[in-house]
């Protein structure tokens, strides 16, 4: 009995030191500030803050569980839009609105997490730097915690930076692959050979034989595309402006074959987790082209192909595989708009 009084006398001097420290030395809410820098123009960066579903697929708050189920309400951007959303498996729910939007400038977000009454507020900053660079100040005050939730604060801030850390590595990807998309559209000029230097890329695809007879091999291509496609979109939760465009590497010349063999493959920004083996990663190295966009029906392309290896003997430059990049999706019975490269070398 006597071990049972001192025990409780020890908790209560414990638990008393505790709520004293907290409450002299911790405050009940938290403010702080955070700077980062971005290599995309302001008004492509604002874009991706104003609207709730651009926001989400990249906010690694959002993001980072598969378990998330998020509902969306109009208006969809600005002022004025939200999101509820539940994560059945972290057991955490909440809202978020936009409140106030001064376009290209500022924003302000309320997070209400798990019933809290009290939000998490959120006013984000945006600078233009340069014409090809933005500043984003994000400034945070926290919800004020109870006395014994107040160790909280201790790791708040961190946890914070490190989820704009992980969210600012994911918009990069996002901006850089719709940016290039934006980029390929507005630069087409059809029919005439140019020469660029394409970087390396990194695509998951898959392998195929098909044959070359009248139409099949274009069949065999819309069917293994939307394959590809749908594994990236629905198995790995890829969103349309995350990766590139899908891309056809094949022997230059075999369009001649009775039987072709291609590996058809979208761009990724880095190796993740693949279950099913009928898919794989492939590199393609950095290399110079001889570059050609055609518009017109999938066997007209072998005239533009032919052009570009007649100039690369003309310019004595030896060639290596072409690429067929698929600038709109390829569908049965309609006409494709694609980027042909022809990798070339001395």
């Amino acid at each position: 009995m006597r071990v049972f009084r001192i025990l409780s006398v020890l908790v209560i001097i414990l638990v008393g030191a505790y709520a004293l420290s907290m409450y002299y030395f911790v405050d009940e809410s938290k403010s702080f500030t955070i700077e980062k820098e971005i290599d995309y123009p302001v008004e492509k960066v604002f874009s991706q803050f104003n609207n709730l579903q651009n926001f989400t697929r990249w906010n690694n708050f959002f993001s980072s569980s598969p378990s998330i189920d998020i509902d969306y309400y109009t208006p969809y951007e600005g002022q004025g839009s939200s999101i509820s959303y539940v994560d059945p498996k972290n057991e955490t729910d909440g809202e978020m609105f936009i409140r106030y939007e001064n376009p290209g400038k500022t924003l302000r977000y309320q997070l209400f997490e798990d019933r809290n009454e009290n939000p998490t507020l959120v006013d984000v900053k945006f600078k233009s730097l340069s014409p090809q660079k933005t500043s984003i100040t994000w400034r945070v005050h926290t919800p004020k915690l109870s006395l014994f939730r107040r160790v909280e604060n201790f790791w708040t801030e961190d946890r914070f930076a490190d989820n704009i850390d992980k969210s600012m590595a994911k918009l990069k990807n996002v901006l850089g692959n719709k940016v290039e998309k934006d980029n390929q559209l507005a630069s087409i000029k059809y029919d005439s050979i140019m020469v660029e230097k394409d970087e390396s890329q990194l695509l998951l695809g898959v392998n195929v034989s098909a044959s070359n007879k009248k139409d099949a091999l274009y069949k065999n291509i819309v069917m293994n595309y939307n394959k590809v496609y749908n594994y990236v979109t629905m198995d790995l939760g890829k969103k349309d402006d995350e990766f590139g465009y899908a891309v056809l590497i094949t022997d230059a010349d075999n369009y001649k074959d009775k039987e072709v063999s291609y590996f058809i493959g979208i761009p990724l920004s880095n190796k993740t987790g693949v279950t099913d083996n009928n898919f794989s990663f492939r590199t393609i190295n950095a290399t110079e082209n001889y570059v050609m966009y055609y518009k017109g029906t999938y066997a007209g392309r072998v005239k533009a192909i032919q052009q570009l290896i007649q100039q690369a003997k003309k310019d004595e430059m030896r060639s290596g595989d072409i690429r067929q990049m698929f600038i709109e999706r390829p569908l049965d019975d309609q006409e494709v708009n694609m980027k042909l490269s022809l990798s070339v070398y001395k």
